[in-house]
């Protein structure tokens, strides 16, 4: 007998023994122990951990009481290596995986600093401030990136353990421990190594982990987000209203008797309504300058629906109330004062009020030459009409056709215009061709408006919700004042003698007639600026003429100036002129009040969102990682007297690589393909004695050893 000690028998029979018509294996068939490395005739005791720390011998000799031989230059990675190779040879199972836990925990110790952080910052406003300036998103990438790293770690070095473990049992292909060596490296090796197994071992979890990995960074991106929300601060917002509008005047005198005083400030705003096309918006910022003195510390106020009194406007379409023909009427409108004689009868077409009654009156139309019933001198385009005249306060129509039921209006008026105003060619083609002029009668009154106003982002806005205006019938408003007896200049005069009571709730039986309003004074104040401007009428001499506007009818002499904006004519919107009017009115007469609605002040901030979801891929990848690694142990653990732990050790490959005439053989084959190529088609299988077995065809030609007595290779 050979003075070595045979391998045991049932680890020692060929793959071709076992499976009919497999060729046996090309080695093994020789008297000499071959560990794969070119050294014969040498005794193989195998290690279950071949791998050696550099240094072991040093200590295996120190235990023996030899010399201990000190490394002339201490490495502290040296150092690192040796300790992990200690705990790799270590029959504790723990220590064996020792690296490969602590980067798992690792790992999910990195998740869960961004959960807990995520879970104290859920729905609250952004941190302005972090420690070292780190933002949250860099805290979360920083975190991330070591979490999918640490991942990578266990699942790698699972990989190449369960490379070994692959060839345990029936043959595999030479090929697949490459593909297994690939997986454990990156993605596409794992996927090769998905389709090689079908998806159906532990080590496809492993590579499917490897692939999904790839997508945690961007998983954790997601999982943040910073909307913008409008918070509520504890600054309060204030924004003006009125109850009642009393301003003061100066009294004013004209031969020792008082006049009416008009509210200048009302008067310029009237003058640009009926002169022009009115107060214009300012625009600032990426809206418009509030008209009243907002305050609002943020760019962001609300307030709730408040009271104020103020003015409000109607309008209603009265040109069925016209009627065309041509009659004889008074001439009050022709600005042609050294040819006709003021209020002397003429003839004239047109559109009339009253046109059946014994006084008709023309509201537009042209002078006729009775001689020649052909049109001569003026056109005229434009009149406005109040239904209580201004002098003797004498009403049209009970005082209204359409409005009668409104107590105490500021002003009634009709405005009667051509139906085309374009440009001057339009305006006398339409009078000459008697189309229906367009005829509206307005009124501005007093009431009180329900406002909901909000500031947002430089613009204001404001909804009127409702608006009530006094119904209750009452007595006319105007009075005749008896002439002083003692003053022969004393000729009587009209005099406004109702206060403005308006009380929206009044209609439920709970109005307090001292709350909204103004005083008589106040209120003819108003009245007589309209006066100026009603009646007035518009008029063109001819075609090439400028219009003219005739106007302050209470003076001896009525005033005329040029007219090149008219603002009630076509394609201007007369509804909505008149109720800027009344809206500028009331803005105004809240500026000159004390009294403020309080509101709510938004300022707006960046708060915090976490979107949970996101989270799904990164845990699940933690706890499978988790379970391939504890799948990897047990596996290895209970392959532990043919198995090592070894691994992507490349010592361990290089240990129990192949024989070297093996080696020479599949290089120097007269077959067809490349070692690698070769590989795909030769069936290899890994012993407990830690040796290859190899079996195929394609190393030919072959040369058939004999066979060696029982026992023996």
């Amino acid at each position: 007998m050979p003075k070595h000690a045979p391998y045991p028998p049932p680890y020692c029979q060929l793959l071709g023994s076992s499976i009919p018509n497999t060729p046996v294996d090309d080695t093994g068939s020789t008297n000499k122990g071959n560990f794969g490395l070119g050294i014969p005739e040498a005794p193989f005791n195998p290690d279950p951990s071949p791998i050696r720390s550099p240094g072991s011998e040093q200590l295996a000799t120190a235990e023996k009481g030899g010399p201990v031989r000190k490394s002339s230059t201490p490495n502290l990675a040296e150092g690192l290596e040796q300790k992990l190779w200690k705990y790799s040879a270590s029959s504790n199972v723990v220590k064996r995986w020792l690296l490969e836990i602590i980067s798992w925990l690792l790992s999910a110790l990195c998740m869960s600093a961004i959960i807990i952080l995520l879970f104290f910052l859920q729905g609250k406003p952004f941190p302005k401030q972090w420690p070292m300036n780190i933002t949250l998103n860099a805290y979360i990438a920083i975190l991330s990136r070591i979490a999918s790293a640490s991942l990578m770690l266990p699942v790698s070095e699972a990989l190449g353990q369960l490379k070994w473990s692959w060839f345990q049992g029936h043959s595999k292909k030479m090929w697949d421990f490459e593909l297994f060596d690939n997986a454990s490296r990156g993605p596409w090796g794992s996927l090769m190594l998905l389709v090689r197994t079908r998806g159906t071992t532990l080590a496809a979890l492993g590579a499917a982990i490897t692939i999904f990995v790839m997508a945690m960074d961007p998983f954790f991106q997601q999982i943040v987000r910073y909307p913008q929300i409008m918070v509520l601060q504890t600054q309060n917002s204030s924004i003006p209203k009125i109850i009642r509008y009393e301003p003061h005047f100066t009294k004013q005198t004209k031969d020792g008797a008082e006049e009416m005083n008009p509210d200048l400030n009302i008067n310029a705003i009237v003058d640009k309504f009926f002169f022009d096309h009115g107060v214009p918006l300012v625009n600032f910022g990426n809206g418009t300058r509030p008209e009243i003195p907002v305050s609002c510390p943020t760019s962001d106020c609300d307030w709730e629906p408040y009271e104020t009194f103020g003015v409000c406007s109607d309008c209603a379409d009265v040109a069925d109330m016209l009627d065309f023909g041509c009659f004889d009427a008074n001439l009050d409108w022709v600005q042609n004062a050294t040819q006709f004689i003021p209020y002397e009868s003429g003839t004239m077409c047109g559109w009339f009020f009253n046109a059946t009654s014994e006084r008709p009156m023309l509201m537009l139309g042209y002078q006729v030459d009775s001689s020649s019933n052909r049109s001569t001198g003026e056109v005229l385009t434009t009149r406005t009409l109040p239904l209580v005249t201004n002098a003797s306060r004498r009403t049209y129509w009970g005082r209204s056709m359409n409005f009668k039921h409104i107590r105490n209006p500021i002003n009634n008026f009709v405005v009667v215009t051509t139906a085309e105003g374009e440009d001057q060619e339009n305006v006398l083609k339409s009078v000459f061709q008697h189309q229906r002029p367009r005829a509206l009668e307005c009124v501005l009154s007093w009431c009180v408006k329900t406002i909901e106003s909000s500031y947002h982002e430089a613009t204001y806005s404001e909804i009127v919700k409702d608006r009530f205006i006094n119904t209750t019938a009452g007595p006319f408003p105007w009075t005749f004042i008896a002439p002083d007896t003692n003053d022969p200049k004393d000729t009587g005069k009209m005099q406004y003698l109702q206060s403005i009571t308006v009380d929206p709730r009044a209609r439920d039986g709970q109005g307090n007639v001292s709350s909204y309003g103004a005083s008589n004074e106040t209120a003819m104040s108003i009245l007589a600026i309209f006066d100026d401007y009603l009646p007035s009428f518009a008029t063109l001499s001819n075609n090439k003429s400028k219009p003219l506007l005739k106007y302050k009818f209470w003076d001896d002499e009525p005033y005329e100036r040029e007219f090149p904006i008219n603002p009630w004519s076509t394609p201007n919107n007369v509804t909505h002129h008149v109720e800027r009017l009344a809206t500028v009115m009331t803005n105004f007469m809240r500026q000159s009040s004390s009294d403020a609605v309080l509101g709510k002040t938004f300022s707006q901030e960046t708060y915090v969102e976490v979107r949970w979801v996101w989270l799904t891929l990164p845990l699940a990848l933690l706890g499978l990682t988790l379970i391939f690694l504890l799948g990897t142990v047990i596996r290895t653990s209970m392959e532990s007297d043919r198995v090592g732990v070894w691994k992507n050790s490349a010592i361990a490959t290089l240990l129990y690589g192949l024989p070297d005439e093996m080696q020479q053989k599949i290089s120097t084959s007269q077959g067809q393909g490349t070692p690698r190529a070769k590989a795909k088609e030769i069936n290899v299988r890994m012993l407990s004695t830690k040796k290859w077995r190899i079996s195929g065809h394609i190393l030919s030609p072959t040369v058939r050893k004999p066979k060696p007595p029982p026992g023996w290779i």
